[in-house]
């Protein structure tokens, strides 16, 4: 609260019930405030929700088969590695 030149101790007293009153209106207004922001938010159609569905499906689809066959190849070559090692150790 701002300091307020000249103010009794009886309007000091009012200033911080009003305070107090506004502060416990705004606890009780929250799920009304709530359900007015809701109202505002902007939410996708089921089109444009499925379109990014399959998208997202489908990357991770492709992501994994790309880790495969990284993984795939790693294996390999190792593989590889480990038997030239033993034909030149044997």
């Amino acid at each position: 609260m701002k300091k307020k030149p000249n103010m009794t101790v009886s309007q000091k007293i009012a200033d911080l019930n009003a305070a107090k009153k506004k502060k416990a209106k705004g606890k009780g207004n929250f799920f009304h405030d709530m359900k007015e922001e809701m109202k505002k938010v902007s939410w996708t159609s089921k089109d444009e929700l499925k379109t990014c569905g399959k998208i997202v499906i489908g990357s991770i689809f492709v992501l994994g088969i790309g880790i495969y066959l990284v993984d795939l190849f790693i294996r390999l070559t190792l593989d590889g590695i480990g038997n030239l090692v033993r034909l030149i150790g044997a």
